[in-house]
Order: structure tokens, then sequence, then C-alpha cells
């Protein structure tokens, strides 16, 4: 029998507030029934196992951050877009870090390929239009800038800069200065 009011977006709605909590690694089935005081099997009707929990909280984050992103970068170009893209991304990881950390979650062809990923891909390409890149560069250049922002989010999630002057807002700041002169003087072959 399904208890009344849930559904599969409410449970992985909660997984992701679960996710944000005590961090994505944390969440599964059993976890997720004690926040609704349930039984374990009554959640079954709606997800398959935690796998499966997990996968939708990455494809709800992917297409969080996705929507955010693309509502930051709407009218902008070159280093306005490349800035308000790359503090979507921060901002997203420091308010829901188990959500951030789902994004970064293996999915299967079927679920990458109906996932927001592919208008992340398209919104960085999108933003670097506006420094005249051609292939591969581009690619070069996506996969930079995918490394920055995560390598960076990452190591200020885990307290990396919280020790130390100047202030990481700087850093944060002094890196996207460097890499839109990065981007508009792009090495040649």
């Amino acid at each position: 029998m399904v208890r009344a009011g849930l559904t599969t977006d409410r449970l992985v709605r909660a997984g992701a507030e679960l996710a944000d909590e005590v961090g994505f690694e944390q969440v599964t089935v059993s976890a997720l029934a004690r926040r609704f005081d349930v039984k374990v099997a009554s959640l079954y009707s709606h997800l398959k196992n935690s796998q499966d929990l997990k996968t939708r909280i990455a494809l709800l984050a992917l297409e969080e951050l996705a929507d955010r992103a693309a509502d930051a970068l709407a009218g902008r170009a070159g280093k306005d877009a490349l800035t308000a893209f790359a503090d979507v991304y921060r901002d997203y990881a420091r308010a829901h870090p188990g959500r951030y950390a789902a994004t970064r979650h293996p999915l299967g062809p079927e679920a990458a390929a109906a996932s927001a990923g592919g208008r992340h891909a398209q919104m960085t390409r999108a933003i670097l239009r506006g420094y005249d890149l051609a292939e591969p560069d581009q690619t070069h250049a996506v996969r930079l800038l995918g490394s920055v922002f995560h390598g960076y989010v990452s190591l200020e999630l885990a307290g990396g800069f919280s020790h130390s002057a100047p202030d990481s807002q700087e850093s944060w700041t002094r890196i996207l200065d460097a890499l839109d002169s990065l981007l508009r003087d792009w090495p040649t072959a």
C-alpha cells in the first residue's frame, strides 16, 4: 500500500535536502525512510534502491544548477558571462553542498542523456563564443573552466582556504580575472 502523500518527487526532494544536511554519500533509502518515519519497504513503490535515489538527486541537482546558470547568463557576454556562470556554481555549492556533490555522481548513458548535463556544456560553450575559440581549443577551455570551478569550490568547501590571507573571495575574483585574460589570449598550438 502506498503511503498517502509520498511521491517520487517528494522523496527525491527530501533526499536532496538530506544530502545537504548529512552529505550525499550518506543518503540511502533507509535514511530517507527514517526521515518520513515509514518502513523502508514503503518507499520501494517509488524508488528502486539507494542508487536510484542518488541518481534522481543528481538529476535534480543538475537541473537546478542549469536553471540558475541560464538565468544568470541571460543578456551577458564575455567576462561578465564568465563571472556570472562561475558565481552560480560556487554559490550553489555553498548553499547546497550535498546536491553539488550529487552533480558529480556517475550517471549511466540513458540518465546522462536525459540530464541537464548537456545544458551545462552548451552554456559553457556559449560563454566561450565570446572569446572566439575554435575547436579543439574550445573543448580544452571547457575542460579548464570545469576543472578550475570544481577544484576551487571543492577545496573551499573542505575548508582549504579558511586559514590564510587573502580572503577566499579575493582569490576567486583574481582567478576569474586570470581566466578571462587567458581566454582572451589563448595560446596557439
